[in-house]
C-alpha cells in the first residue's frame, strides 16, 4: 500500500471517527438516561414508566398552580425548610432548577471577567450585588468548568465585569464546556447557518 493510499485511508478513518464517536456517545447517553428514567417505575411495557412520570409531574405542576391547592404545597415546602439537612439539599436543588426553568432564570447574562492585565474569563452573572454579605462592590459570577459539568462561583469587583451582548448563552456554555473548541456565533449567524443547512 502506497503512502498516498495510507494517508487517504487515515484521513477517511479520522473523518469517520469525528462523526461516529460523538453520534454514538450521544445515542448512548440519551439511551442510558431513558432506560434509567423508565426503570424508576418498573413496568412490563417499555417507555410507559416515563409517560406515567411525565403525566404525574405535569399533574403536580397543575395542582401547585391552582388557587385552592397551592397553600398545601406551600405548607409542605415550609415543612421541608425546617428540616436541617433536607433544607440545604432541597433549596439548593430547587434554586438550581429555577435557574434553568423558573420565572427568574439565571445563566442568561454572559460576562467576561478581567483576571489580570491580559487575561479574561467567560462566565455567567448570577447576582448583580453582594450587599447581603456587606460587599456591595462585588457581583457573583459562575464559571463552568471545561470538559466537565461543574463549575465555581466567584465574587469579583464589578468594574472587572463586562456583559457580552448579542450572543447565545447556550453557545457560550457549550464553548466553555468544550474548552473553547466549539465556535461562538452571534444569534443571527446561527440562524443564517441553520437556513443554509
Amino acid at each position: 500500500m502506497s503512502s498516498f493510499t495510507t494517508r487517504r485511508f487515515l484521513k477517511y478513518f479520522l473523518r469517520g471517527l469525528l462523526f461516529v464517536v460523538p453520534l454514538a456517545l450521544t445515542i448512548y447517553i440519551i439511551f442510558s438516561i431513558v432506560v434509567f428514567l423508565d426503570s424508576i417505575i418498573p413496568l412490563p411495557v417499555p417507555g410507559l414508566g416515563i409517560l406515567i412520570m411525565l403525566a404525574f409531574i405535569t399533574f403536580v405542576g397543575y395542582m401547585a398552580s391552582i388557587f385552592v391547592t397551592r397553600p398545601i404545597f406551600d405548607l409542605v415546602e415550609k415543612w421541608l425548610f425546617k428540616i436541617p439537612l433536607v433544607n440545604i439539599v432541597y433549596t439548593s436543588i430547587k434554586d438550581l432548577m429555577q435557574a434553568f426553568v423558573g420565572d427568574k432564570k439565571k445563566f442568561n447574562v454572559t460576562v467576561t471577567v478581567k483576571l489580570s492585565d491580559n487575561m479574561y474569563r467567560l462566565g455567567f452573572l448570577t447576582q448583580e450585588d453582594m450587599a447581603m454579605i456587606e460587599e456591595p462592590g462585588l457581583a457573583a459570577v459562575y464559571f463552568p468548568h471545561s470538559y466537565n459539568f461543574s463549575g465555581n462561583l466567584y465574587m469579583v469587583p464589578k468594574e472587572n465585569i463586562k456583559i457580552v451582548e448579542n450572543i447565545n448563552n447556550a453557545d457560550v456554555m457549550k464553548f466553555i464546556v468544550s474548552g473553547g473548541v466549539s465556535e461562538l456565533q452571534r444569534p443571527e449567524e446561527s440562524f443564517e447557518n441553520t437556513i443554509k443547512k
